[in-house]
């Protein structure tokens, strides 16, 4: 793909790169006295030019060291997702969701692919250990024990840091220390459950020509069931047809039947006709609201002083995640349209007479335990770089780093389909098969029997990548303002990916037509892809010192990128500064970004699975035009359909435009005080994107429209729905970004630092291209009617803290806006607006030698809002936490320094 702009020459002559600070850390005041202030140029993310003003010109929100800690938190993805300005992403919350041990980041809603994850300036490899891998980066692979800061860049940055950067960067700094920290934690719900530890050993030592820190941690994160939970204990609206009993459909006694509780299912006299509801099972009973996360971790960081101008760094990382998932036992699919037979002299037919053969047979196996998933990642990370400066006070870095994840995936107490198939078929063949062992499908079943079911998956999968980068700094001249910053650099980059799943589970099968085994079979699949870029990037101050323009400077930069799959494209960004007095920063910023699909988007490997979704068909979808056909008899068995998603090799990158315009204020005649309010717009045009199963079924249902997307047997029973990223639509976002801190020191009751950070949504539109060509517009600012996805308009946080003597304490408040879950009615689906509300108090012992922490996170026991539209736990697992309060007692001693 080929996307012409100007010429680099363009640089020096337009407006620039990246515009203000959004959680401005307060400048320092002018010093007393007649020497003149000093100050150390540093750089910050979302530029590569070393600056004096540490207020730049870019929307960042740094967390401090400080600010860490005054959490009961023990991940980055879990402090990270409490900010504002960040959407419904992936954690540990629910069986039934898809993260499977995965913290992601989701900016401004946009997705985690959107946002880039640095650590130190750096690329991290993307996850893995879900069914398959992934294309974003698993923050649970970055160990919280060695995190020093965390800058978040919420503006775009392809032109700095290239593809992915479209809704933000976060920038994950490496703590800085010398001699021995050790941290203990532990805490547990108010419920007795969730129980949380963590231990962390760190040693840094500085030596004359350079310096080590090596860091290992462990953290133990446990489980929390559904039945321990009031809002989670039952289903709303997602109950089972299957149960333990049966739901048999077409037997040779006509109608659908279940077995009487208590009876063996020996006879025709067991049975009785099934009823619904009575007859529903809650498969959900015992299951995970939030799921076991264990994580092992070991850091190494050196850094040598190789001669006077060069300097050489060196960073190992080890991760290990451990993290499962616990469902109901297995209910097998069995239908004689699929090859399956029950003939009248097998040894369990109940009623003697051959099954017909469109008998549909569900039965939940509970003597084969509950199914249970488990994901097992291993993170390993090299990096080596040198750094200097030329005599002409130039700096120069080059940097390599090579990370990967390889991972495994195990479904334990799935059904071998074949043998299920053998044990129920033919006597004379089961007879012939040496270890065949014939199933009672309709009584109890024997160790025996579940053995021979019994089968456990075993997949395969990783990530790799390969990421190579060259950068130049310095003054190209100097100008009346002040001088010309350049930064001007070159990055190689290859990524890869496998995925081998299971073999038996992906073969064909060959004594029933349905699939060799219960668990969802897909086809083995990698790709690669690598690219070369070169960027420069220029600040230009135009006026100083003169009347309402106390400075004036301009930033742009330029990136141009070469795929080995997609060819050539040129991003540029675009920025303004000015502060007509020294008190207040106006600034301006416009940019191009770019995203190519990713290996995962665009690998047309075929995964089957079920996604969970309400079929509006069920009942027979009376007067909707998309259920024609489907019989009033259909029942949906579940709150899951059966799918295939896979790849696609023909989309197009995605390429968004950003604007932001912003000020921020901070008045020398209230040192400490910083506020800032920031506009923003982003549009992504051929957004990469997923229909989604429920929304296919109720396009379909509703319009007619993605009906080929869907299958149905005769009953009317879905045996398959696709679905699968396109180039689907243009997506726009739009809103505001307000952040105010005030930091007061000295005073008589202590020091303080007040901050409210908060996030309004204006804007969120989907134009989606239906089949006839023409446009769909989704307005999506402030509902959650899209499964877990929920989009407020309104997020905010706010803290205290406060040190005085030996004893610091915290107290903040988060609050998640109210959405509406069904915007065609204004009388129903209101979710309101919810606060959660922490505290915690440090006493320092020996000049902060030691310190003991205790704190509560959501001291009032908020549980989530209840939702309909999020089946099975009844909120919203992505938005939302049903902890409840949570108390903690941190340890820490530092020594040797």
């Amino acid at each position: 793909m080929k996307r012409s702009r100007h010429s680099l020459l363009m640089l020096g002559t337009i407006l620039g790169s990246s515009v203000f600070a959004s959680s401005v850390q307060a400048q320092t005041s002018a010093s007393s006295g007649d020497e003149p202030m000093v100050f150390e140029e540093v750089s910050v993310v979302g530029s590569r030019i070393k600056r004096q003003d540490e207020v730049s010109n870019s929307p960042v929100f740094t967390l401090s060291g400080d600010d860490l800690n005054a959490t009961g938190l023990v991940s980055m993805g879990e402090m990270l997702q409490e900010l504002p300005g960040v959407g419904f992403s992936l954690n540990s919350n629910g069986s039934g969701g898809v993260s499977h041990g995965t913290s992601s980041i989701n900016l401004r809603n946009l997705g985690a692919n959107r946002a880039l994850v640095l650590v130190n300036g750096h690329r991290w490899v993307a996850g893995s250990g879900t069914r398959g891998f992934r294309d974003f980066v698993d923050l649970n692979t970055i160990p919280q024990s060695i995190v020093g800061r965390v800058e978040v860049l919420k503006d775009g940055a392809t032109a700095i840091y290239g593809a992915d950067a479209i809704a933000g960067v976060i920038n994950i700094h490496t703590k800085k220390m010398e001699g021995f920290e050790v941290n203990a934690y532990g805490g547990s719900t108010s419920r007795g459950d969730g129980e949380s530890m963590s231990f962390d050993l760190t040693w840094g030592q500085t030596f004359d020509q350079g310096s080590v820190l090596l860091s290992a941690m462990y953290t133990d994160q446990q489980e929390i069931y559904t039945e321990d939970r009031e809002l989670t204990r039952e289903p709303l609206n997602s109950w089972s047809t299957t149960n333990p009993n049966g739901r048999y459909v077409n037997t040779p006694l006509g109608g659908t039947v279940t077995r009487i509780n208590g009876r063996d299912g020996s006879s025709a006299d067991d049975f009785r006709p099934y009823v619904s509801p009575n007859d529903r099972t809650n498969i959900y009973d015992h299951t995970y609201v939030t799921g076991p996360l264990r994580r092992y971790a070991i850091w190494g960081q050196a850094e040598y002083q190789v001669t006077e101008g060069i300097h050489a760094t060196a960073e190992i990382l080890y991760n290990n995640r451990r993290s499962d998932q616990l469902f109901s036992p297995i209910t097998p699919r069995v239908r004689g349209s699929e090859g399956f037979a029950i003939a009248a002299d097998h040894p369990y037919n109940p009623f003697g007479v051959d099954f017909p053969s469109n008998m549909q047979l569900d039965r939940q196996l509970d003597e084969l335990g509950q199914r249970v998933n488990l994901q097992n990642v291993e993170t390993w990370r090299f990096a080596a770089g040198l750094d200097g400066e030329f005599s002409n006070g130039w700096s120069w870095d080059v940097f390599y780093s090579y990370g990967k994840n390889d991972s495994t995936f195990d479904s334990l107490n799935q059904i071998n389909m074949e043998h299920l198939a053998l044990g129920l078929g033919s006597n004379d063949a089961c007879a012939a098969t040496s270890d065949c062992v014939p199933i009672n499908y309709f009584g109890p079943l024997t160790e025996a029997m579940a053995d021979y079911l019994r089968y456990d998956a075993h997949d395969e999968h990783g990530t790799r990548q390969h990421d190579l980068t060259a950068n130049i700094t310095g003054d190209l001249f100097e100008m009346p303002a002040g001088t010309v910053g350049f930064a001007g650099g070159f990055e190689y980059r290859r990524e890869s990916a496998f995925d081998n799943p299971d073999y038996f589970v992906g073969a064909s099968p060959v004594l029933n037509s349905y699939r060799t085994t219960s668990s969802a079979p897909r086809d083995p699949s990698s790709g690669s892809y690598d690219l070369y870029e070169f960027y420069t990037e220029v600040n230009v101050p135009l006026l100083k010192d003169m009347p309402l323009v106390h400075d004036l400077n301009i930033d742009a930069a330029v990136r141009y990128s070469h795929y080995s799959t997609f060819g050539d494209t040129t991003n540029t960004k675009f920025g303004i500064g000015w502060r007509p007095v020294e008190d207040l920063l106006i600034r301006a910023t416009f940019a191009e970004g770019f995203r190519a699909p990713s290996i995962l988007e665009s690998t047309p490997a075929a995964r089957a699975t079920n996604l969970v979704a309400n079929d509006p068909c069920s009942g027979g979808g009376a007067g909707l035009v998309g259920c024609a056909g489907v019989p009033a008899t259909y029942e949906q068995a579940g709150n899951a359909v059966t799918a295939t998603v896979s790849g696609n090799p023909d989309l197009q990158p995605e390429t968004s435009r950003n604007y932001s315009v912003g000020a921020v204020l901070t008045p020398k005649a209230v040192p400490g005080l910083s506020l800032a309010l920031d506009w923003y717009r982003i549009k992504v045009s051929d957004t990469i994107t997923s229909l989604g199963s429920q929304r296919i079924l109720n396009l379909c249902a509703n319009t007619g429209d993605k009906c080929d997307l869907i299958s149905r047997d005769a009953a009317g029973e879905i045996t398959n729905l696709l679905d699968g990223p396109v180039n689907l639509n243009t997506t726009t976002v739009e809103g505001w970004d307000m952040t105010a801190r005030y930091q007061v020191d000295g005073t008589d009751m202590g020091d303080f630092t007040f901050l409210i950070d908060a996030s309004y949504l204006t804007n969120y539109t989907d134009e989606l291209v239906n089949d006839d060509g023409s446009i769909t517009v989704q307005e999506r600012e402030g509902t959650s009617n899209v499964l877990r996805e929920s989009i407020p308009k309104w997020r905010g946080k706010g803290s205290i803290q406060w040190h005085k003597g030996n004893w610091s304490a915290n107290y903040s408040a988060r609050m998640i806006g109210s959405t509406d879950e069904d915007p065609s009615d204004a009388t129903a689906g209101d979710i309101p607006a919810i606060w959660y509300h922490d505290i915690a108090a440090t006493y320092h012992f020996r000049d902060d030698a030691m310190s003991i922490t205790m704190g509560v996170e959501n001291i009032f026991d908020q549980q989530p809002p209840v939702s309909l539209v999020n089946t099975n736990v009844n909120f919203d697992i992505n938005t939302y936490n049903a902890k409840g309060a949570f108390g903690y007692l941190r340890f820490t001693a530092r020594f040797g320094g």
